[in-house]
């Protein structure tokens, strides 16, 4: 974990399993982890799970999986697998793909 004056930077990948594909969900997650200050993407994977992978601030990050996992998200979440890692650094903006 990298930290930048005084904040731990951390990065997660999420895939969130459900009814996540043409409900908005992507660009939801997007205008979420934009407020919140992260960089990141949301990418639509062929199995209809969405791929999210946000790198910042370690509050900001763990607000945006708890929002994830809770499924206060269009359409609705049935399964999030997290994976947390060190902030690489290399991502900027958040999109979605």
């Amino acid at each position: 974990m990298q930290t930048q004056v005084g904040t731990t930077v951390v990065r997660f990948t999420a895939v969130v399993v459900g009814r996540v594909q043409r409900v908005g969900f992507r660009d939801y997650v997007r205008t979420r982890a934009r407020r919140l200050g992260l960089v990141g993407s949301a990418t639509n994977l062929p199995d209809g799970a969405v791929e999210v992978i946000a790198e910042g601030d370690e509050s900001a990050c763990r607000d945006l999986a708890r929002l994830l996992v809770t499924g206060h998200t269009p359409g609705w979440t049935d399964r999030v697998q997290l994976v947390w890692r060190s902030a690489q650094g290399d991502l900027a903006d958040f999109r979605r793909k």
